[in-house]
């Protein structure tokens, strides 16, 4: 049977958290193929493309958005 891997995303989208939760390992850790009995189907690999790409944008936006933050506190207080 042939296995498909999910691989090369940056280490900064992979580290990514969300409440001190690696958001994909954690994603991923639902669908282990020893809980349900197979792999990610297509729809799952599409999905988690998608929002390791959203990920991706955000991690790239992090220093923007947090400079922006503390201009307007600091405009706003």
């Amino acid at each position: 049977m042939k296995s498909n891997k999910i691989k090369n995303w940056h280490k900064e989208v992979w580290d990514y958290t969300i409440g001190g939760y690696q958001v994909l390992k954690k994603w991923l850790s639902y669908r282990e193929k020893k809980l349900l009995g197979h792999g990610l189907i297509i729809d799952e690999v599409r999905y988690v493309t998608e929002m390791s790409r959203r990920i991706y944008s955000l991690v790239q936006l992090e220093s923007n958005l947090d400079a922006n933050y503390r201009k307007v506190v600091k405009e706003t207080y």
